[in-house]
């Protein structure tokens, strides 16, 4: 009812973060990970997607704490183990308990109870779960042999992913060349254990126009490897668990991931951003949306004249006619994406059921191109974007403004030329010659 209040009232309600529509890969993680956890000690489950809700669960409601969580390879089978052994035994016969407060009164001391690896029961529960996730390589003497064979091999042969390189003799010519010159590391050679299988399935990714980090598919290639380039994308997902089969520390050390040790060895690398070699990629313009319905294009000169076309907006009349600044612009936008997802006409400010309806409105009241007094809408809050991936706010044109602080810098300060007729009488009047005489 207080939430209602506010809308009617007319208050601002978005009280986080929006995002414009997008492929997420929420469907694909749920799809591989379908069983829900569980919770250790009643009939509260959560799908892996909000593990950190039920982690949240555990701790008030139970006291219970998960040490290392992001260290399990299979979380939904861990907690389905231990939920099974308490039912079997008392919690305090595996875990250790934490007493808060313990110089307190005991009224207000609480028992908290910590699950983690130092109980041997848990770390080769944690160890068998992390074997059984690297597809049954479960000796790791078989592993360190495969590996210390593709570190001695001498006829390693392949073309590079990105470039028309072709590496032979050992793979670590390959891998430094890839990290070094086209910035894209996998971590250091003597840390990749079945080498070629790794290289395999990147190569596939990008056949198949997928980017390696974010994983989402593009049209066509120049439009993949610009989005790598412009998003900084030239790394693989340290969240996808196929690629942990192919580091050698998942099979040596259970308390360090694959991750943390590529970004030690990133650490290592020379920083050679300079010479980045990315010259064969072009640029291509990102997606943006327009301010008014779902239309969305990859030509920002598209956007504008489709506003133009369909509701009579344009603005870049607006900015010639106010004289808008680059940041008014970014407000401006903002305001207007805020008003409409309230369902508020931006002009009258009047309240619609639906965003369907102050579209209508505005349609039919003449206000797509009316505004309001400056003063409601050139406000700090409105630096912050609405939608946080609306490409719209980096289209926006500051040509004018850098052109009109030429003409205030010309008018406005004054140019004062250097006068050195007699240097000899402005040493002995200057300021800093005075201070001298005052403190000798």
């Amino acid at each position: 009812m207080a939430a209602s209040d506010r809308r009617e009232a007319g208050q601002d309600s978005i009280l986080e973060p929006l995002c414009f529509p997008e492929q997420q890969a929420v469907d694909a993680l749920q799809r591989l990970h379908p069983e829900p956890l569980l919770c250790l000690s009643c009939s509260e489950s959560t799908p892996l997607l909000h593990k950190d809700l039920l982690l949240k669960h555990l701790l008030l409601q139970h006291k219970v704490v998960i040490a290392d969580v992001k260290l399990i390879a299979d979380l939904s089978k861990y907690l389905l183990y231990w939920k099974g052994r308490f039912l079997e035994q008392p919690i305090t016969d595996f875990c250790s308990v934490i007493k808060t407060n313990s110089t307190g009164p005991v009224e207000k001391q609480e028992n908290y109870f910590l699950l983690c690896d130092i109980l041997p029961e848990d770390r080769l529960l944690r160890e068998k779960l992390q074997q059984k996730r690297l597809c049954g390589f479960s000796w790791q003497e078989e592993v360190l042999e495969q590996q210390q064979q593709e570190r001695d091999d001498g006829s390693f042969q392949r073309l590079c992913m990105f470039c028309s390189d072709v590496f032979a003799g050992n793979r670590s010519s390959l891998l430094n060349h890839m990290a070094r010159e086209h910035s894209f590391s996998i971590g250091l050679p003597d840390n990749i254990v079945f080498c070629n299988e790794f290289l395999d399935t990147l190569q596939s990714k990008l056949d198949n126009l997928q980017c390696l980090y974010c994983e989402k598919t593009f049209r066509d290639k120049t439009t993949l490897k610009d989005h790598m380039r412009k998003k900084a994308h030239r790394r693989i997902n340290a969240n996808n668990s196929e690629y942990d089969r192919f580091y050698i520390i998942n099979y040596l050390e259970l308390g360090k991931t694959w991750e943390e040790v590529q970004s030690e060895d990133d650490r290592e690398l020379v920083d050679n951003d300079d010479d980045d070699d990315w010259s064969d990629w072009q640029a291509h313009p990102v997606s943006a949306v327009c301010l008014f319905c779902d239309y969305q294009s990859e030509t920002m000169e598209q956007i504008y004249t489709h506003m133009k076309d369909a509701h009579d907006f344009d603005l870049h009349k607006l900015r010639t006619e106010l004289n808008l600044r680059f940041y008014q612009q970014v407000k401006l936008v903002n305001f207007i994406r805020r008003q409409i997802h309230q369902s508020r006409c931006y002009g009258c400010e009047e309240r619609f059921l639906s965003r369907a309806d102050v579209l209508r409105h505005i349609a039919a009241e003449g206000h797509v191109m009316k505004l309001p007094d400056v003063s409601t809408w050139d406000q700090p809050q409105y630096y912050f974007p609405t939608y946080e991936n609306d490409a719209l706010l980096c289209t926006l044109s500051d040509s004018d403004d850098a052109e009109s602080d030429e003409t205030n810098h010309s008018e406005d300060v004054p140019v004062i030329a250097e006068d050195v007729s007699n240097l000899r009488a402005l040493r002995q009047t200057s300021v800093l010659n005075q201070l001298l005489k005052k403190r000798s």
